[in-house]
């Protein structure tokens, strides 16, 4: 039985106007998206976020970290409380435990509290750091990949895709300084170097997808719904449709094989990030 603990974080939250034409369920005309992270308590790695949301830079200064058209878009609300280090101390764990950051992709959402742990090492894909300085993120790159979040990192760690396969998707495996219940998976559309995060944890395997998809009726059933807003935002910002929807259709196959025994979540749907929370099913 695997040793690792998951935590299910919310480093972020984001009201754009359009209630349920977003979230698929408010009835106020402002909907709720999360920035659904993971904080890992490993035996020998010390503690693992995958992704880390909204940092306290960001806070405390959003521009221009963020940009101001992403931030008004998205109606988001930055507060000390929910970044992921405050989080940290808060559940009784010293920051300077977190050894180690999992990122799914760089967008300003999934990577601006990674200068609140200077000394993590950051695992992810060459492909997306690679995007990411060269700000080749689509018609969005400049909005999406904000430089001034990533300066302060020093211990980067990148992986090429391919590996040996997990259900049927490429796995990197053998992360430097990382137990093996911990995988990456290549994952590209959205962005060039986007990847899933698979750990093997207490209740069994699960799957983080990051933005691969947005809404939880994108998977666990044969066809595929998504609310307007967030069908809109995903096309505003993807680098690649065809690879993203096809991986989006592996995903959804995979929720849907019972014998895979794989819990999949993604990062911004808030019904998911709840039941996860409260320890429901999805």
């Amino acid at each position: 039985m695997s040793q690792l603990r998951i935590h299910h974080l919310n480093c972020g939250t984001d009201c754009p106007f359009g209630g349920a034409l977003f979230d698929g369920r408010s009835k106020a005309p402002l909907a709720r998206l999360v920035c659904h992270c993971l904080l890992i308590e490993t035996p020998s790695s010390g503690l693992v976020l995958v992704d880390t949301g909204y940092g306290l830079k960001d806070v405390r200064e959003p521009h221009p970290r963020i940009s101001r058209l992403m931030r008004g878009v998205l109606n988001i609300r930055l507060r000390e409380e929910e970044t992921a280090v405050r989080q940290v101390e808060r559940l009784g764990f010293d920051p300077r435990d977190v050894r180690h950051i999992v990122l799914t992709h760089l967008d300003f959402d999934h990577a601006g509290g990674l200068e609140d742990f200077p000394w993590a090492r950051v695992h992810l894909l060459e492909a997306e750091l690679s995007a990411a300085r060269r700000l080749d993120g689509g018609k969005t790159s400049k909005k999406r990949y904000r430089p001034m979040q990533l300066d302060g990192v020093t211990e980067w760690r990148t992986y090429g895709g391919g590996g040996e396969l997990w259900n049927g998707f490429e796995a990197v495996r053998d992360l430097e300084g990382l137990p093996p219940e911990l995988l990456i998976l290549p994952l590209p559309g959205h962005t060039w170097g986007h990847a899933g995060v698979a750990v093997d944890g207490e209740a069994g395997w699960l799957l983080h997808a990051g933005d691969a998809y947005f809404h939880r009726d994108e998977v666990r059933r044969p066809d595929r719904r998504c609310t307007p807003g967030l069908r809109l935002y995903q096309n505003l910002m993807e680098v690649d449709r065809a690879k993203r929807l096809e991986n989006q259709a592996r995903l959804r196959e995979l929720s849907l094989d019972a014998s895979a025994g794989v819990k999949l979540i993604c990062a911004h749907d808030v019904v998911e990030w709840e039941r996860c929370a409260q320890g429901a099913p999805l």
